[in-house]
């Protein structure tokens, strides 16, 4: 009942609905009540207050007064820790879905007081930071546990400074939605081949110079241990017999058919990581989709792997 209760009072909080950054904290969305170390630091005024009055004691009178005043202003000092902030950025590198995604929010003010303990909250994920003077940026870790866009939600800006009897908070809704990538198969089978073996990589044969050794790592097999390079060197080097001269290839989704439709995305996300790390050139073909054309680099890999995450959750016929 308690929390039904705070879930709809949040709902009447600003902001109600998502908004576009940048956004500034002012006096009217940020709400201020005292903790419970405020709490009974009130009861405690108002036992002495009583104390004193009852026995007409001024000097206690005077101490109840001024440690009231002095809570009063920590109130002020709170809330102005969250007033004039602003946030001005959310942004974060794409993961893969089940990897933390690792929000960059950056923070500024303009009137030059300095922010000590400003908490972010998002759900359970917390940290803290302090502004001393111009911009800082917080970092939060938030759980990924599916592919596609991940809206945010509400995150809470707080403070308990100065001296932790109140607790002043704003909320910030970013109109934002953040790339997560399918979470690639584990153990996929290799590329598929090129229909047509012309854009096959080949084999190129090399030899024993410098360039074309490497150093040996367990498993290797004795056979491509360059001896004579290896004594002059002093370590082991072993020979790469073949190197690919590069290739072309298509990933289609007729591919991956037989599968059930996540692990289908999930395949083809490890095939776009082994293309990418094998140096191929390579294409993406997807249901009810254009074509994506053959091509190779991080601006690539991310075009494929943010077409597999948008793809619906639901299988197409």
């Amino acid at each position: 009942m308690w929390d039904a209760l705070i879930r709809r009072a949040r709902r009447w909080m600003r902001p109600r609905a998502p908004e576009p950054l940048p956004v500034q904290l002012d006096r009217h969305r940020i709400y201020v009540l005292p903790t419970a170390g405020g709490l009974f630091f009130a009861g405690l005024i108002g036992a002495m207050l009583l104390t004193a009055l009852n026995f007409n004691n001024n000097p206690g009178l005077l101490l109840a007064l001024l440690l009231a005043g002095a809570a009063h202003t920590s109130l002020l000092a709170a809330h102005l820790q969250l007033s004039g902030l602003r946030v001005e950025a959310i942004a974060a590198e794409p993961v893969p879905a089940g990897t933390p995604l690792h929000l960059r929010l950056a923070l500024a003010e303009s009137d030059g007081r300095p922010r000590i303990g400003v908490q972010i909250a998002c759900g359970d994920v917390t940290t803290t930071v302090s502004l001393t003077g111009g911009s800082v940026t917080a970092e939060l870790a938030l759980a990924t546990d599916r592919r596609g866009l991940l809206p945010l939600p509400r995150l809470t800006l707080s403070s308990i400074q100065p001296l932790g009897l109140v607790r002043a908070w704003a909320y910030v809704w970013p109109a934002q939605q953040l790339l997560v990538y399918p979470a690639a198969e584990p153990h996929a089978p290799p590329l598929p081949l090129p229909t047509n073996l012309q854009g096959l990589p080949q084999p190129e044969r090399l030899g024993e110079d410098v360039h074309h050794l490497r150093d040996y790592r367990p498993g290797d097999a004795p056979r491509l241990i360059a001896w004579k390079p290896s004594a002059r060197h002093e370590t082991l080097l072993v020979r790469d017999a073949e190197q690919p001269r590069g290739g072309e290839l298509v990933l289609d989704w007729q591919h991956t058919a037989g599968l059930p439709y996540e692990q289908r995305i999930r395949r083809l996300a490890r095939w776009v990581e082994m293309a990418e790390q094998a140096g191929l050139r390579y294409g993406l073909r997807l249901p009810a989709q254009p074509p994506i054309p053959v091509g190779q680099g991080d601006a690539h890999r991310h075009r494929c792997l943010r077409a597999l995450a948008l793809l619906p959750q639901e299988a197409l016929p």
